[in-house]
């Protein structure tokens, strides 16, 4: 107790001792300026982003230099300029070489310039629409500046995709004029003919061009015609890059002929009777593939997993004939 006192004693003294001493010199305004406060952080861009517009940050950002070049050539630069607002979905310059070989330089040519023009606008929505609206309009379509044609917007897996299979790889450039939203595919105007006409497992996976590898070995298989078929098929997809992570020569061997067998099982272990929407992927432990193997489905953090490892990365790409998923690695058949 006795200690206790003592102790407050000691501190009331202190703080006499301090209220009474002189004052030491401190920083005045004038030699250290007043901190202030940190704003609350918000979703507003940041002046020096805001204050430029859609085609000079596209110019500067260094990964839209095909881009420009076209918007240029289209002599949309001044309309994109303008004061807007608009929301562009814009293709990097890996998305344009992505391309069929001559597509951009046919499109470049004078003669083409309408043309070029109708594909540039159909990458622009009026008004601005963040990520935050894209994500709420799963399932629906927006007006593009192209009279009279529209980009479906899908949410999957947390991911947006435009027209099925263009992803929305980044959000949010906010520009003085707009929005810009950042794709990893070119997006092209749906014909008057295609708006009705929906093409076969073969041909969707021809005209997407993520699935050269296996179109090709889909060729060499000669399961051309069965896909071609009536169906209904759910194919699990490998894009090319799929193909590419196997190891070194394995694709090679595979396409020797004296390994048709091998690689037509193979093919075969990627298809699965009858159209299985996503919806119904999920509530699936396992399916039967037309090889006879069964591949099994885990579920996982929202995610789909066939065989626990392999990822489905799209779903539910609508054929005339069946469906299409997108995986992320080569399924090899279960012994």
């Amino acid at each position: 107790m006795k200690t206790r006192f003592a102790f407050v004693i000691v501190l009331f003294a202190l703080v006499l001792a301090a209220c009474g001493a002189p004052a030491t010199p401190v920083a005045t305004p004038t030699s250290m300026p007043e901190p202030t406060a940190m704003p609350e952080p918000t979703n507003a861009p940041t002046a020096e982003p805001a204050s430029k517009n859609i085609v000079d940050i596209a110019a500067e950002d260094g990964r839209f230099t095909t881009l420009v070049a076209t918007v240029q050539a289209a002599g949309l630069a001044e309309t994109l300029s303008g004061e807007g607002p608009f929301t562009v979905f814009a293709p990097t310059d890996e998305a344009f070489a992505a391309l069929p070989t001559g597509t951009l330089d046919s499109l470049l040519l004078p003669e083409n310039k309408q043309k070029l023009t109708d594909i540039l606008l159909y990458h622009v929505v009026p008004g601005k629409v963040m990520a935050a609206a894209l994500t709420e309009m799963d399932g629906k379509s927006v007006d593009t500046a192209l009279t009279a044609k529209q980009i479906a917007i899908k949410v999957d897996m947390g991911s947006v995709y435009l027209n099925e299979n263009t992803k929305v790889i980044i959000t949010d450039i906010e520009a003085s004029n707009g929005v810009i939203h950042v794709i990893d595919s070119v997006l092209l105007p749906p014909s008057d003919e295609a708006a009705t006409e929906t093409k076969d497992i073969v041909d969707t996976a021809v005209a997407d061009g993520r699935f050269t590898t296996l179109v090709s070995a889909v060729q060499a298989a000669g399961l051309v015609d069965t896909l071609k078929g009536e169906g209904p098929f759910t194919v699990f997809a490998p894009t090319d890059e799929a193909f590419a992570s196997l190891p070194a020569g394995t694709l090679d061997t595979l396409l020797l002929p004296e390994n048709k067998q091998k690689l037509t099982d193979i093919l075969l272990y990627h298809v699965v009777p009858g159209k299985v929407m996503a919806a119904d992927v999920v509530d699936l432990s396992s399916t039967s593939t037309v090889l006879g193997k069964d591949a099994t489905i885990k579920v996982e953090d929202g995610k789909v997993f066939l065989n626990n490892t392999t990822q489905v990365i799209i779903t539910d790409i609508e054929t005339s004939n069946g469906v299409i998923h997108v995986i992320d690695s080569v399924l090899l058949p279960i012994q």
